[in-house]
């Protein structure tokens, strides 16, 4: 059985090999913390509508992030994909994409960057950015069939995750690649520009063309878990390359001599708000962890 959906200690399973079957669980304790798209070994209980969940199978990667305290959660397990979806109102926060980028490298999965809602605005330049260093980016409108059909293409055969900011059209564009199953959607704001929170759960669908989607709540913040400080450059895939050939590999890229990401910057060949984005989460992850401690 899978988990397609999890609320507090209540969850909803479902069967690979029968989607419509979808029994309602519990686990037993609370030492047990299944997330959306979990493999569980889980079981009726005698007289009860109710299945318990006895155990959680392996997980091949998770999206994580840190809590209040510094702690490591688990948001979804088992993905192939990260799929960033920004668009221009509300305005893109690239140190969110970044972080997202940064989580999908962690977790060894592919990711996409999707400038959604095409029709209202042109993609933003920072998205060459990206493509620049190697990320795939994907421009879409739900109602238009040609950029959903690309979407389609890209995500075949695997689970994705869709993550974003709140408002960015993400359940929207799930229910374009959808036939049958759809997602609550809601407009933008208008008080603030910013977008109004329609998934409260993490939510696994079952689309055509054997396609998996988590779709994720909105954020206004995000940033991966993350153990080591010298670990952040992982994270950012041009970042780590320079940092193979600075002079002391545990080079924080500040001021230490022989960086080869500050001669980058020098020679404007590395991004100025990536870098700045590097430092953020720098900062940020010493934050937490001296919390955490």
């Amino acid at each position: 059985m899978r988990v397609c959906a999890a609320w507090g200690r209540r969850f909803l399973l479902c069967d690979e090999s029968s989607p419509q079957f979808q029994p309602q669980a519990r686990t037993r304790g609370k030492r047990l913390r299944p997330v959306c798209g979990d493999e569980v070994f889980a079981r009726p209980l005698t007289g009860e509508s109710d299945w318990v969940i006895d155990q959680i199978g392996p997980r091949r990667n998770e999206l994580s992030r840190p809590d209040l305290r510094g702690r490591r959660e688990v948001l979804a397990a088992n993905i192939d994909t990260v799929v960033i979806v920004v668009c221009a109102t509300p305005a893109p926060d690239w140190f969110i994409v970044d972080r997202y980028l940064a989580a999908a490298i962690q977790m060894q999965c592919d990711a996409i960057l999707v400038w959604n809602k095409r029709d209202l605005a042109p993609p933003d330049t920072e998205l060459s950015v990206f493509e620049s260093i190697g990320y795939r980016v994907v421009s879409t409108a739900k109602d238009d069939a040609d950029s959903v059909a690309q979407l389609t293409t890209a995500l075949a055969g695997q689970r994705s995750i869709f993550v974003g900011q709140s408002g960015v059209g993400k359940s929207s564009l799930i229910n374009a690649l959808a036939t049958e199953q759809r997602q609550r959607t809601a407009t933008i704001s208008d008080a603030n520009a910013e977008g109004r929170h329609t998934t409260v759960a993490a939510t696994l669908l079952y689309l055509d063309h054997a396609i998996e989607v988590i779709d994720s709540p909105g954020v206004r913040d995000y940033a991966p878990s993350i153990e080591s400080l010298v670990d952040v450059d992982q994270g950012f895939v041009e970042i780590a390359a320079l940092a193979a050939h600075c002079r002391f590999s545990d080079c924080m890229h500040r001021a230490e001599p022989g960086c080869a990401v500050k001669q980058a910057l020098t020679n404007k060949t590395l991004s100025e708000r990536r870098y700045q984005s590097y430092l953020r989460l720098v900062n940020l992850t010493r934050q937490l962890r001296a919390d955490k401690y």
